[in-house]
């Protein structure tokens, strides 16, 4: 994946901490409380629903997998998400609750 064929979303940000439940693995995802929630914690899963960070724009609705993982010494953990649906991707800040083994499994297959 090139840097250019991703886009890091830091455009306009629009709060949205609505808890959901994961339409990829089922479970039930409370908001964060202090940040917009945008992918479940525990399959690392996320919609493709917004264009621009809590938006809720898109109209594209597809599942996106969680397909690398980048340590940042700031922000901790970058996800990048790939929809199943029409292929774009994302990248997106990881939660302080995502399962940190997946996180660094993605990590590791990355490199």
């Amino acid at each position: 994946m090139s840097t250019e064929d991703i886009t890091l979303e830091t455009k306009r940000f629009s709060k949205n901490d609505s808890g959901f439940i994961c339409e990829n693995c089922g479970k039930e995802v409370p908001p964060l409380k202090y940040t917009s929630r945008n992918h479940c914690p525990s399959c690392l899963a996320s919609l493709h629903l917004d264009i621009n960070p809590g938006d809720r724009a898109s109209d594209c609705h597809g599942i996106m997998d969680a397909v690398t993982a980048e340590p940042d010494a700031k922000k901790g953990f970058i996800i990048t998400h790939k929809c199943r649906k029409c292929g774009a991707l994302k990248r997106n800040k990881a939660a302080s609750d995502d399962d940190r083994a997946k996180l660094i499994r993605l990590t590791a297959e990355h490199y």
